[in-house]
Parts: structure tokens; sequence; C-alpha cells
């Protein structure tokens, strides 16, 4: 199971389906993203993804997902095939560069949903694809 909702939140991702993600995540869900601060519910996920809609188009490809015996975690690796279309605060000017990055996300889940998302990618190796 954990590794089917796992599948069901990334096809939601690779169909720009914000609200097919959101409806795999508790209430409480804790977002720790790459570089960045913890972000904690739902509505501090939407604005995350709606601001990642606005600077960046991506699809993810070569998945794998993995689940403890438990039920309890999971991760998933991919690569990232994505398009930088908006400048984001802080990183290079955009001017619709496209790159291509291995990244992996780890989970943990309650009463079958995800309450953390843990996502890493290598940062330095992004802004080099992108400047």
């Amino acid at each position: 199971m954990t590794q089917d909702v796992i599948a069901r939140y990334f096809e939601a991702f690779n169909a720009g389906d914000n609200e097919g993600m959101l409806a795999c995540l508790t209430p409480d869900v804790e977002h720790h993203v790459n570089e960045g601060q913890i972000r904690v519910g739902k509505v501090k996920f939407g604005e995350f993804l709606a601001h990642m809609d606005h600077c960046y188009s991506e699809n993810l490809t070569d998945m794998v997902f993995f689940a403890n015996t438990d039920g309890t975690r999971g991760a998933a690796e991919f690569i990232v095939n994505g398009t930088y279309k908006a400048t984001d605060e802080g990183l290079p000017e955009a001017h619709g560069q496209t790159y291509r990055l291995p990244a992996g996300s780890f989970f943990s889940f309650k009463g079958g949903q995800i309450s953390r998302v843990v996502t890493y990618y290598n940062l330095a190796d992004w802004v080099r694809q992108v400047s």
C-alpha cells in the first residue's frame, strides 16, 4: 500500500494535478525541502506547489519506489527532467533552460497517507546546468 500511495503522488505530479498530490497527504504533513525550511500543513505545501509551477516545468522519469515492511516509511528515486521558466529568488536568471537531475524523496506515513516528504537533489549540479 505504501508504494501505491507514492505512485499516486508522483502520477499526480507528472499530470500537473496538485489537488491529486495534496489528496495523498495528511493535513499536518511536514515538507522538508532541499536547501530550505520545513513547511507544515497542506496549505503551505499547496503554496510551494504553486510557486514551483510558476518557476519550473518538470516531469519525472526512471522512478523506483521502496517501502519498509510495516508501511510506515517509503522512498523514491527518479530523474527530474525540467525547464526553468521564471527566475526563482536567489537563483540564476531563468530563460527557458532545460535540466536533467537525479533526485530522491523519502516519506513517512500515517493512516495510509503521507505525513512527511523529504526531497534531495544536488543544487550545485542544477545551478551548473542552468547557468
